[in-house]
């Protein structure tokens, strides 16, 4: 006889391993080859002006490596914030909207220039910059 008892067969499943593994090499796939752009929200045109903007009065600041602060060529006495804040206070009367440009050492501690930062705010300077070096 050429027809088979189907109790003596082996039961039929379906082995998943290769079509997870389909699955995973898609994913890696669409993974590798999708991009990621950003759109602008808005789409600003900005106003020309033919005359040149005035650059805004600027207080610079210095700060060693060690610690000490400058105000454009006098050395700061103190290193405390209110000492600061009192320099950057006289430095900027006269002037509308100054701003404090902060030239710190490239192995200047973070705790200096945070003490620069507030001493800053505290003399109710709003505007602080950071300079940086330009290297080729």
């Amino acid at each position: 006889m050429r027809f088979r008892n189907r109790s003596t067969e082996e039961p039929l499943e379906i082995n998943l391993i290769p079509l997870i593994d389909v699955l995973l090499v898609m994913l890696i796939f669409l993974a590798a080859t999708t991009t990621f752009s950003r759109q602008g929200v808005l789409k600003v045109v900005l106003p020309q002006s033919a005359a040149e903007a005035s650059a805004p009065a600027s207080i610079e600041l210095a700060i060693s490596r060690d610690g000490q602060y400058a105000l454009g060529t006098n050395l700061v006495p103190q290193s405390d914030p209110v000492a600061l804040a009192q320099a950057l206070r006289a430095a900027a009367v006269g002037q509308q909207d100054p701003v404090v440009v902060i030239f710190a050492d490239a192995m200047a501690a973070h705790q200096f220039v945070v003490t620069a930062m507030q001493a800053a705010r505290q003399a109710g300077i709003a505007r602080v910059q950071f300079a940086t070096q330009v290297t080729d």
